[in-house]
């Protein structure tokens, strides 16, 4: 599958906010929208965008697709699927993105950003419940344990990652620093995920 090889600052430039894709780069003085807080590209600075209804929506979808990592067809199966859950469209979907395995792994402080996340996930070095999982988009249900595996648990990256998070910031997890492990306890509620996004403009997109 085609995936983003990009600068990822460059996606950040072209939303006008952080979406954290570099990990400590983002609350650093080193991140470019600090000093570039413009689209990318010769026109960026000058260009004063005038989106339309559909454009807006565009971009709204475009930005929460970045965030969590999305490719647009993998983005586009996890709305179908909160499209057919009871409930309101927009909040099942960015539910279902919170409970993604390498979402719930950066949430939990053992990588520095969803990118890492992922490329962790992928390598095996988490299990879910005992069993190792490598399936980045696995969706975590309540009460499933998310460990560091045994032979990774030296791994530089995961703790240095720990040391800059704080214990227990999402009240939907729980964290222990001391074995490697995090719980999800429950599925959150859109008022408590923090995420800046409009998620009705992405149902109106997709309902045209």
């Amino acid at each position: 599958m085609a995936r983003y090889t990009g600068p990822s600052c460059k996606l950040c430039r072209r939303e006008k906010q952080k979406l954290f894709l570099k990990g400590t780069k983002c609350l650093s003085e080193k991140c470019p929208l600090e000093q570039k807080n413009y689209a990318p590209g010769q026109h960026g600075l000058t260009r004063r965008a005038k989106f339309s209804e559909y454009g807006v929506q565009l971009r709204e979808k475009q930005k929460v697709k970045r965030i969590y990592g999305l490719q647009e067809t993998q983005f586009h199966n996890v709305f179908e699927t909160a499209n057919r859950q009871k409930g309101i469209t927009g909040g099942n979907l960015i539910k279902l993105l919170e409970r993604r395995f390498d979402n719930v792994v950066y949430r939990l402080g053992f990588a520095p950003s969803r990118k890492s996340a992922r490329q962790l996930v992928l390598h095996g070095h988490f299990t879910i419940n005992g069993k190792t999982v490598d399936i980045p988009s696995y969706i975590l249900a309540s009460g499933d344990v998310v460990a560091v595996r045994e032979k990774s648990k030296k791994l530089d990256a995961i703790h240095n990652s720990l040391r800059r998070t704080k214990d227990n910031v999402y009240a939907w997890l729980s964290v222990d620093k001391a074995t490697l492990s995090g719980t999800f306890l429950n599925v959150p509620e859109r008022e408590d995920i923090p995420l800046n996004a409009n998620e009705q403009l992405i149902v109106e997109l997709y309902s045209k």
